[in-house]
């Protein structure tokens, strides 16, 4: 049975037109399938695996690193000279978190406690818990400017009883006990006759509040009813304002829990979360865009304006009453305690706060906190962040201890929260939400070209096929018309 090429080219036309159509078809609607996969995967849903086990469970390492300011010249402090201090660590722990409580509500949020725990990695860190190490006490140094006060008389009770427990300026104390606490019979006596003085009732530790503890009662938005809320902040321990700070502006709970943001993330996104520790919303802002391990993200950093003081950066007024832009007073919610927060190493600060402390070098590289995140998903894929803890401390007098010290922000540690989407987990997310939108996105065009290049070769053959059968009807007639012609003549004849 002969096969009619024509009808054959044609049928091939009108493929390769409904593969353009298709293909066509594809960008415009390939993008809206994408979004819709985006959205079902950062809605928090316990029915969606990937997503809800990320929120729930950070199924990636994450490692606080703990930098120590040991000081070199306590006594001379106490004369008046200029503090030395020497970094010391870093002292790595691994950070397990869990949320606990989950509970759904019909206003499409949930609510639940995080809790952390911290456990030693000797492997990561320079130095052991073992080592010791002298920083300013803060239980003699900041009680002196917290009842510097007082009528003198009470001053001289207060310096007495330091003496009595053997509470001097400075402590040298190991990292552990530095870190998680201490036995201190001036903490014993405070807490049994001055209870809620300090923060905890047990043993006194810079740390010791933060182990085995939660960050308090979040309820966050799911993102189901819409997805430009998912992971935001509705209510804090049932508060949706502060009252720390002075301005309402400055009391205002902001972003999300500091984990997950919305998805589709522009340049022109900022990146805003609260945060319990710093007792305040921050924000950070986009830098750059960047890549890691063939996804792409945006790099977020904290604007010089974060710990900027009110007169350098107006909206911060509320955050003072302020010292040199740089520092951040969280007094207001640290029992009035006169401790500040910066960057390492006074990183982005006022350049006089490097003046009265001898041994810091900041450099973006190694103090500058960033967030790396995947603006299709709003998933971050490395974290650091970066904070120092800092203690003003001057001459009180009637409290000998404080000798002759200059007024002085001193530093005592810095601290680096960091983790990185890596392993299993991040070959799933490579897979889901980079190789097969991109799958997609190549098959579109695919589907184009080939409809292209089929409907263009398909139409070079009909027309080919069509002409190759004109000539040979023509040839056919011709050879009938020879044919009579010879007939006719032998008639003729």
């Amino acid at each position: 049975m002969a096969v009619n090429k024509s009808k054959v080219s044609a049928g091939f036309i009108v493929v390769g037109v409904l593969t353009v159509f298709f293909g066509t078809g594809l960008v415009f609607v390939g993008p809206i399938i994408i979004d819709d996969q985006v959205v079902k995967n950062t809605v928090i849903d316990p029915k969606n695996d990937l997503s809800y086990t990320m929120w729930k469970d950070l199924p990636v390492p994450f490692f606080m690193s703990v930098y120590f300011f040991h000081v070199l010249n306590p006594q001379e402090i106490l004369k008046g000279e200029k503090p030395m201090v020497e970094q010391r660590g870093p002292y790595v722990y691994r950070k397990q978190c869990r949320k606990e409580n989950i509970t759904f509500h019909p206003n499409s949020t949930v609510s639940y406690r995080e809790y952390r725990r911290y456990f030693f990695e000797p492997s990561m860190s320079v130095g052991n818990e073992s080592d010791v190490v002298t920083i300013p006490n803060m239980l003699v140094l900041g009680a002196a400017v917290m009842l510097e006060d007082l009528p003198y008389a009470v001053r001289l009770l207060i310096s007495t009883t330091f003496k009595t427990f053997n509470e001097g300026p400075f402590l040298t104390k190991t990292v552990g006990e530095l870190m998680w606490g201490f036995d201190s019979k001036l903490v014993d006596f405070l807490n049994k006759y001055l209870p809620g003085m300090l923060p905890s009732t047990g043993k006194f530790g810079l740390f010791a509040e933060f182990n085995n503890s939660n960050t308090g009662l979040f309820t966050i938005h799911t993102g189901r009813d819409d997805i430009r809320k998912a992971h935001k902040v509705d209510s804090w321990n049932g508060l949706t304002e502060l009252s720390y700070w002075r301005t309402p502006q400055c009391n205002m709970i902001n972003g999300t829990a500091g984990q997950l943001w919305p998805p589709f993330m522009t340049k022109e996104s900022t990146l805003p979360f609260y945060s319990p520790d710093a007792c305040r919303s921050l924000e950070l802002v986009y830098q750059r865009a960047g890549e890691m391990k063939g996804i792409p993200l945006y790099r977020y950093v904290a604007p010089k304006t974060m710990f900027a003081n009110g007169t350098d950066y107006a909206p911060n007024e509320g955050f003072c009453p302020c010292r040199q832009s740089g520092l951040l007073n969280v007094s207001s919610c640290r029992h009035n305690s006169p401790v500040f927060i910066s960057h390492p190493h006074f990183f982005n600060a006022d350049p006089v706060l490097l003046d009265y402390v001898l041994g810091l070098n900041p450099t973006e590289e190694e103090h500058g906190l960033f967030i790396d995140i995947h603006p299709l998903t709003g998933v971050p894929l490395n974290v650091s962040i970066r904070l120092q803890l800092n203690l003003y401390m001057k001459r009180v007098s009637g409290i000998t201890e404080t000798g002759k010290i200059s007024e002085v922000v001193m530093p005592m540690l810095w601290f680096e929260e960091n983790g990185y989407i890596d392993g299993p987990v991040l070959t799933t997310f490579h897979t889901n939400l980079v190789i097969l939108p991109a799958v997609m996105e190549y098959m579109q065009y695919i589907f184009i070209a080939l409809g292209l290049v089929t409907t263009v070769v398909a139409i070079l053959v009909y027309h080919k096929v069509k002409a190759t059968g004109n000539e040979q009807g023509k040839g056919s007639h011709g050879f009938e018309t020879q044919e009579k012609s010879l007939s006719y003549s032998e008639k003729d004849m």
